[in-house]
C-alpha cells in the first residue's frame, strides 16, 4: 500500500463519520439524500462479497466491515430513525438510472464474465454516479449546511487521491486497472464544480450556496 491510497482511505472513512456525526448530532436527516446512500451501500456490498473466503490483510478485511456496516447504518438512520426530517421531495433523482446502465456496462466491460467479477465491475461503475441524488439535491435546495459541504469534499477528494494512487502504481508496479481509472475519472469530474465552491466559498467561511433548479 502507498501512501495515496493510505491518506485516500482515509479520506474516505472521514466523510462517513462527517456525515454520521452530521445526522446524529443534529438529530436530522435534513440536506441528505437517502439515495445517494442506498446507491452507495449497493456498491460496498456488490464489491466486498468476498470478504468471508477472501482474505488479503486484516486492514482490508477491516475497511470492508467498516463500509458496508456504516452505510447499512446511514441508510437505516435516515430512513427509520430520522425519517420525519428527510426530504424526499428534494430527493427526486431516479435510481434506475444508474443501477440499469451500470450493470449492464458491467455484464460488456469485466476482466472475467463470473458473477463475483461483474458485481465488481458493477460497484466501480455505480460508484462513479452514486453521488449524483446528493449533488442534484444541492442544486435543487441552493445550499448545503457546511458538515455537509465538508463530507462532500472528503469524499471527492477520496476519489481523487485514488487518481493518484493509481497513476504511482502504474509507474512503480506496472499495474493498470483502466475500469477502474475510467469511472474514477468520471466521479472526480462530477465533483469539480463543487470543489470550485467548496475552496471559493466554504474555506473562506461563507455557506455553501448555489443558484437553485427550477422545481
Amino acid at each position: 500500500m502507498n501512501i495515496f491510497r493510505l491518506i485516500g482511505d482515509m479520506s474516505h472513512v472521514a466523510a462517513i463519520l462527517l456525515l454520521l456525526l452530521k445526522i446524529w448530532h443534529t438529530k436530522s436527516a435534513s440536506g441528505i439524500s437517502g439515495k445517494t446512500q442506498i446507491l452507495f451501500t449497493i456498491v460496498y456490498i456488490t464489491r466486498y462479497l468476498d470478504v468471508f473466503f477472501n482474505f488479503v490483510s486484516v486492514y482490508n478485511t477491516v475497511m470492508k466491515i467498516l463500509f458496508v456496516s456504516a452505510s447499512c447504518g446511514t441508510v437505516f438512520l435516515i430512513y427509520a430513525k430520522f425519517r420525519p426530517t428527510y426530504d424526499h421531495t428534494k430527493d427526486t433523482f431516479r435510481m434506475e438510472f444508474a443501477l440499469i446502465p451500470c450493470l449492464l456496462v458491467a455484464l460488456v466491460f469485466n476482466y472475467h464474465f463470473d458473477f463475483l467479477e461483474i458485481m465488481w465491475a458493477f460497484s466501480i461503475y455505480l460508484e462513479a454516479l452514486a453521488i449524483m441524488p446528493q449533488l442534484l439535491m444541492v442544486s435543487k435546495t441552493g445550499e448545503a449546511e457546511n458538515i455537509t459541504s465538508h463530507y462532500l469534499f472528503a469524499l471527492g477528494s477520496y476519489r481523487a487521491l485514488y487518481i493518484v494512487n493509481w497513476i504511482y502504481r502504474y509507474y512503480t508496479e506496472g499495474v493498470f486497472d483502466r475500469f477502474a481509472v475510467f469511472a474514477g475519472i468520471i466521479q472526480t469530474i462530477l465533483y469539480v464544480d463543487f470543489f470550485w465552491l467548496y475552496f471559493t466559498k466554504v474555506m473562506k467561511g461563507k455557506k455553501l450556496q448555489v443558484l437553485p433548479m427550477n422545481p
